[in-house]
């Protein structure tokens, strides 16, 4: 069989619906600091200027941030950033509400200067994405990704001051190659700092199981078979795969067959039978009991529950800062 390229993290990334935003930007000088609550969604910073002091609960080590880095803050947790040790912060949330528009002002001067931004993704986005990444993920000026995400923030920063047409889509395209070249780079570099799928794509033994899996999942894929694209044995691929992913090959192909079908029912009016055809399971009823046993619901259960929940989502007012 040929085997088209796949790329996993694209496909996730799609699966889970991935949105940016950018927030107001801060500028700060002096002696300062400031609490934030835990936020909706991965927080994303960048300091464009100066440096300063991030501290996020449940992390061991504050993190010193310099110019030309950035952060993700990956699991909703509380942070603080500060001038340095020993400043006691403010609440963020009024200083944030009181900049009407422009960025928020803290402390005397503006020696220091951050963009920030934030991700939203749908709701299976905890299991498949974040539950493999660290809490927070530091990117350092000094690496050849930090180059490229110094390009999309100058980017960012001229559209907003240019108020050009289309202004908010193009920012929030360039939030969204933003991402992706972090992530990239903390599976290049940071291999034992993730686990699942996305530690996987950094080994060489199971990466290319997991391309050929989200190339063709529909394809009755065999152990031995995936061994063979990975040119490695049937019990050295199993044994990697499990000791990478945490789990085997085929119930990782499992598991991303569910995912897809849920990503179906959620999102169109499509047959349980194209469903089934589509993710590799030759009848409703086998399709509906491995759904029901990985997810706890019957596949129509799921889609009428997921309806509502849209509905309810979209009735909701939208919040502020």
């Amino acid at each position: 069989m040929t085997v088209r390229q796949a790329d996993p993290l694209e496909d996730v990334l799609t699966l889970v619906g991935t949105t940016s935003r950018l927030s107001v930007g801060l500028v700060a000088g002096g002696r300062w600091a400031l609490a934030f609550d835990p936020p909706d969604g991965v927080k994303f910073n960048a300091v464009r200027r100066g440096h300063c002091l991030l501290t996020v609960d449940g992390v061991p080590e504050p993190i010193e941030l310099r110019e030309g880095d950035c952060f993700l803050l990956v699991q909703p947790r509380a942070f603080t950033l500060a001038s340095g040790p020993g400043v006691t912060p403010a609440p963020a949330g009024p200083v944030f509400r009181a900049a009407a528009g422009g960025p928020a002002r803290v402390g005397d001067g503006d020696d220091v200067e951050l963009m920030s931004g934030r991700f939203h993704f749908g709701e299976r986005a905890g299991e498949l994405l974040f539950d493999v990444l660290p809490p927070v993920i530091h990117v350092p000026a000094s690496t050849t990704e930090a180059t490229t995400v110094r390009w999309a923030l100058e980017l960012i920063a001229a559209e907003l001051r240019a108020s050009q047409p289309a202004a908010t889509l193009v920012t929030e395209h360039l939030a969204l190659v933003m991402l992706i070249h972090l992530l990239r780079l903390h599976v290049a570099t940071a291999p034992g700092q993730t686990s699942g799928w996305l530690a996987g794509l950094a080994d060489p033994v199971v990466a290319p199981a997991l391309r050929a899996m989200h190339a063709s999942p529909a394809h009755a894929w065999t152990v031995a078979e995936l061994a063979g694209v990975c040119a490695v044995s049937r019990s050295t691929l199993a044994a990697r795969f499990k000791q990478v992913v945490g789990k085997g090959p085929l119930e990782y192909l499992t598991g991303w067959r569910i995912e897809l079908a849920a990503g179906r029912l959620r999102d169109g009016e499509a047959t349980m039978e194209a469903i089934a055809r589509e993710v590799g399971y030759a009848s409703v009823s086998a399709l509906s009991n491995a759904f029901k046993r990985l997810t706890g619901l019957a596949p129509r259960d799921y889609r009428s529950a997921a309806s509502a929940a849209s509905r309810s989502a979209d009735a909701e007012p939208v919040g502020g800062v």
